[in-house]
């Protein structure tokens, strides 16, 4: 499995709403991975067009540092899909975040619709999974990355649990199967992705767990609905000083020339193979990063 995108560390996602001028502007001052400017679900429909604008202005002013920067549209087939999806290529963040998606069908329509703005834009694809067609489809919805500009998942838990009739429980047990199904065809294919949002602001425990249930998982990091979770998503996401110093420790003894050859090594006592060479650069690389 390659990445179809660099490493940086993705460990929070923080959606801002796009009709508020004070939430944009404190995001430039958060903690925050990934800044996620939400046209969607934060705007009401009489604020859709007022808030595309402010969002194309925000983007536009490229003030969010090193914070990745990605604007949720609305569906596509919305009303005000297409204006938001050139408003927002126009604007140049990193990427477009497009919810309600159902078959690869919908990613290479959503990626000739971002060429057909512009065809040199950088702009990378990221799509909702929230639906139940979502996850049935999800191995050739991932497959779309290797022809597309499709590079993240993000898990949408609210509207998958209103389409499914299923009830939220600490353990997640009625998403299960749409959690990992997801995460395994986004491992296949090269994809980044990213855990549901948590709804209790006040119920820390809670939050605390699921963010330990993601990474025990291998989610890449949190979408949040508030600033005050951060810290917990930094902290949990984030590769811990035994990773890191373990990790380098296997980089060092595969770079020793006498191993240049060598597919199994002994490193701190455990039996290290190749394959655990790529995970401690990739941790290595995420804790620069950070």
């Amino acid at each position: 499995m390659t990445e179809t995108v660099p490493f940086r560390p993705r460990r929070s996602c923080l959606y801002m709403p796009g009709a508020n001028a004070r939430a944009l502007e404190k995001a430039k001052t958060l903690d925050t991975d990934v800044v996620i400017i939400d046209l969607e679900d934060a705007v009401a429909p009489e604020s859709k067009v007022a808030a595309r604008l402010a969002v194309t202005k925000a983007v536009e002013s490229n003030n969010y540092g090193n914070r990745e920067v990605v604007v949720r549209v609305n569906s596509f087939d919305s009303e005000w899909g297409r204006a938001d999806m050139v408003a927002a290529v126009s604007a140049e963040p990193d990427a477009i975040l497009v919810p309600k998606i159902i078959s690869a069908e919908d990613i290479y329509q959503l990626d000739a619709a971002i060429s057909n703005i512009d065809s040199a834009s950088q702009v990378q694809l990221w799509v909702m999974i929230e639906m139940p067609e979502a996850v049935l489809n999800i191995r050739e919805i991932a497959a779309a990355a290797r022809s597309t500009r499709l590079s993240a998942f993000v898990i949408g838990l609210n509207d998958l649990a209103k389409e499914m009739q299923a009830a939220f429980t600490p353990d997640r047990q009625a998403f299960q199967y749409a959690l990992s199904t997801t995460l395994m065809a986004a491992r296949a294919f090269g994809l980044v992705v990213i855990d549901a949002v948590f709804n209790d602001i006040k119920a820390d425990a809670g939050f605390v767990q699921e963010c330990e249930q993601g990474k025990v998982m291998g989610f890449d990091g949190k979408s949040l609905i508030h600033p005050s979770q951060l810290e917990v998503a930094n902290k949990i996401y984030s590769p811990s000083a035994e990773e890191i110093e373990h990790s380098q420790c296997v980089i060092d003894a595969f770079s020793l020339p006498e191993n240049k050859n060598v597919g199994v090594l002994r490193v701190n006592g455990k039996m290290t193979e190749r394959l655990h060479l790529e995970q401690a650069e990739r941790i290595v690389a995420i804790a620069k990063k950070i």
